[in-house]
């Protein structure tokens, strides 16, 4: 078990050395699945799909608050943590008070703030607009202060599967310097920065529906946060509203969302203006690297 797990997050180093590389997924007449770069009767070739983007809808919303001949137009941010707003109205008639640019603000955290007031031009008749709302959690505002990250597990030690800018997973604005360490489901998964928790899925078996898996984000007091990913369903031991410490136990890893095997996503993120995106980060001591065995390399 332990050498199919080692070949298994090998494959995710792989990535960053041989790009255009296939990896063949077969099962045997035992039901054991096995990963090749060379295919074999049967082998179905392997995608991997690791987006990491969980849902954070919800908990900001517009609050439109109706008079006769005028609407109040509020955002409720129900978040632990501030959020930038944009706000722009199209198809307007019969409405004065519009702004003629897209509104964009700071909510802090757990707030309520009007935006704008819409009055009837023709008092009697309805107000007629759309409203476009979108939002990104954190402010922009500020910088990342130096830090570097103790080990957010206890246990091991466990090896570096993927890294920043991994071609399996790693790339995008949200996720190109996340790492990712292989370990055995069940490993405890602590706090590697002190802050408030921000948000937590807890109830994802396998699978499921968000691509993240269980989760927790923890907002940091430089406006950073720390998101530890594919956590074991029902293992989430903190709530949204805490405040964690350095070391304070967070769930246990796991293998649920969109991960091809058992292993912690970390990632830190910030907002960089009306959008998330991972920035660079160290731990405070050294992680290794696993040999890659897709390519017989040990």
């Amino acid at each position: 078990m332990l050498a199919r797990l080692l070949f298994f997050c090998g494959l995710f180093l792989a990535s960053t050395s041989v790009v255009a590389m296939t990896i063949y997924k077969s099962k045997d007449a035992n039901g054991v699945v096995s990963y090749s770069d060379r295919p074999s009767k049967g082998a179905k070739v392997f995608v991997f799909r690791d987006r990491m983007v969980e849902r954070l809808e919800g908990q900001v919303y517009l609050d439109i608050k109706k008079q006769q001949g005028a609407d109040s137009v509020f955002v409720r941010n129900d978040l632990y943590a501030p959020v930038e707003i944009e706000l722009s109205f199209a198809g307007l008639k019969n409405v004065s008070g519009a702004p003629s640019r897209p509104i964009r603000r700071v909510l802090p955290a757990r707030s309520n703030l009007r935006l704008a007031l819409l009055t009837a031009t023709r008092a009697g008749k309805p107000l007629v607009y759309t409203p476009a709302f979108k939002y990104s959690l954190g402010d922009p505002a500020g910088a990342a202060l130096a830090y570097r990250y103790p080990l957010p597990w206890r246990g091991g030690p466990f090896r570096l599967s993927q890294g920043a800018n991994g071609q399996y997973s790693h790339f995008g604005a949200k996720n190109r310097y996340a790492m990712d360490i292989a370990m055995p489901e069940g490993t405890p998964i602590i706090a590697a920065r002190g802050g408030m928790v921000v948000k937590t899925e807890n109830n994802q078996a396998g699978q499921g529906t968000d691509p993240s898996g269980n989760f927790v984000r923890v907002l940091h007091d430089d406006g950073t946060m720390g998101v530890y990913l594919h956590l074991m369903q029902g293992s989430v031991s903190v709530r949204e509203g805490q405040r964690v410490g350095v070391g304070t136990a967070l769930a246990l890893s796991g293998n649920t969302g969109n991960s091809s095997g058992p292993h912690l996503h970390f990632v830190v993120q910030r907002n960089t203006g009306m959008g998330l995106v991972s920035i660079p980060y160290q731990f405070n001591q050294p992680v290794g690297a696993l040999p890659n065995f897709a390519l017989g390399k040990q």
